[in-house]
């Protein structure tokens, strides 16, 4: 399976205005070519659109094809605002939002230091039988 991925982010106007408009030509661009599946997904930032193809040529073959071409022209912010590239994508690829990290801060609690006398040292320089009970 080849992937071809285009993400669209907003810019003057919505990105996903911008999908409702060319999403049938997009279709129908990527099925002329081979594409075998292809799907879109809404995000708070823009679209991504994911297409995917039997072998290397039909991909390339939509790739420089006319629609996806003036597609991309008209996007929200076509120099900055679009990404294309030849593998499954779409941000963290997660369905769920992200987990706050926690925070490394200067007034972090520090570990209490260790007990000197609840530490059991071992030496391994001799070999001493073990006792049995």
């Amino acid at each position: 399976m080849h992937w071809l991925t285009v993400e669209v982010f907003d810019g003057t106007a919505s990105a996903a205005a911008w999908a409702r408009a060319w999403h049938d030509w997009l279709v129908e661009a990527a099925v002329t070519s081979g594409a075998c599946y292809w799907d879109d997904h809404e995000h708070r930032w823009g679209v991504v659109l994911e297409f995917c193809f039997a072998d290397e040529r039909a991909r390339d073959g939509f790739r420089e094809a006319a629609a996806l071409r003036a597609a991309l022209d008209a996007a929200p912010d076509p120099v900055a605002g679009v990404l294309v590239y030849p593998h499954r994508g779409g941000g963290s690829g997660s369905r769920q939002p992200r987990r706050p990290r926690p925070l490394r801060q200067g007034g972090a609690a520090a570990l209490p230091e260790p007990d000197p006398a609840a530490e059991r040292v071992v030496a391994l320089t001799r070999a001493e039988p073990a006792s049995r009970p």
